[in-house]
């Protein structure tokens, strides 16, 4: 998956200094199109970031997700006119984003979507039927109703996303298109759903390591 990734940000074409600059004066003005290219071109940059923690693939994919979040923070921020470059000012925010990610996730052990979290399973996993024992099967149909109960109760974006990202695993960009917003909103709406989802499941799988 991450290769596709990259397959998919190799795609993405350079912006000259022009027209950076003139999409970053129609993006402060609320033009979603100027946002959406911004973001688009600066994929790249929170690739090279988050591969350069040098983790499985999994968890880089992960940090991928939470440095986009940084992105949209710092493009949030950016001041275009003081001239300072974007993806020197973004690659604070970027790193700081993962950083902060990595440090919540050792220190509170938190759970991924793709992280195992009981009798050698994970969310993702647990959405998926294979050829397995009885009792594999009674327990895996239990976590595949949780997790759905869980994704119908998001909010209509947030299970949208889920569903397309995780279930159908269309990339980010696909998702950002069919729902009309932007990639970095997308990552949002990831993030934001992901939680809910830990949240709502977290009492559920106490009761069931007990």
């Amino acid at each position: 998956m991450l290769q596709r990734y990259l397959e998919e940000i190799k795609k993405t074409p350079l912006l000259t200094q022009e027209e950076e600059y003139a999409l970053w004066e129609l993006e402060k003005r609320g033009d979603l199109n100027a946002h959406k290219k911004l973001m688009t071109a600066y994929q790249p940059l929170v690739f090279k970031i988050a591969v350069g923690f040098k983790l499985p693939e999994d968890e880089t994919l992960e940090l991928i997700q939470e440095g986009m979040v940084g992105l949209l923070e710092a493009a949030e921020s950016y001041d275009y006119t003081r001239k300072v470059s974007f993806s020197l000012f973004a690659s604070y925010r970027i790193k700081g984003s993962m950083l902060d990610f990595l440090k919540a996730s050792n220190n509170n052990g938190v759970l991924y979507l793709d992280s195992e979290f009981v009798n050698g399973y994970s969310l993702k996993d647990s959405l998926v039927a294979d050829s397995i024992s009885p009792v594999e099967y009674a327990e895996q149909k239990m976590l595949n109703a949780k997790v759905a109960e869980a994704i119908e109760r998001l909010p209509e974006k947030e299970q949208k996303v889920l569903s397309a990202m995780y279930l159908e695993d269309l990339p980010a960009q696909s998702v950002a298109d069919a729902i009309n917003v932007s990639l970095g909103h997308v990552y949002k709406l990831q993030k934001r759903g992901v939680r809910r989802v830990r949240g709502m499941l977290s009492r559920f799988m106490h009761d069931l390591n007990k």
